[in-house]
């Protein structure tokens, strides 16, 4: 009979000489995929003003989750862009097509 396994835990003395057991991650795959599973936001402004007066803001806004993260949280922009979902770019053939139909309905009528 085999005993359960148990998550390795690893004891790690820091700079001060403090001994720790908590786990640690096994490398970069198990952060990446922590970062992936929570999410992080990183946002900034840079903003360019002279003599009080505002040139130039840019707002800068990241958002780093995996693709069934973002979706639960409501983002979904890449399922309409026509370069990254087939299903879009149909659409936007076929919103191309019918505004010029218009033009030519609208052209005919004047």
């Amino acid at each position: 009979m085999t005993e359960p396994t148990i998550s390795p835990r690893r004891a790690a003395t820091d700079r001060y000489g403090f001994t720790s057991t908590a786990p640690r991650p096994e490398g970069l795959a198990d952060i990446l995929e922590r970062v992936l599973d929570k999410g992080i936001i990183i946002a900034g402004d840079i903003r360019v003003n002279l003599l009080d007066i505002e040139l130039l803001t840019v707002k800068i806004r990241l958002l780093i989750v995996s693709v069934d993260k973002a979706m639960e949280m409501g983002i979904d922009w890449w399922t309409r862009d026509p370069m990254l979902s087939a299903d879009a770019q149909e659409l936007a053939d076929e919103n191309r097509k019918l505004r010029e139909r218009v033009e030519e309905l609208e052209s005919d009528d004047g």
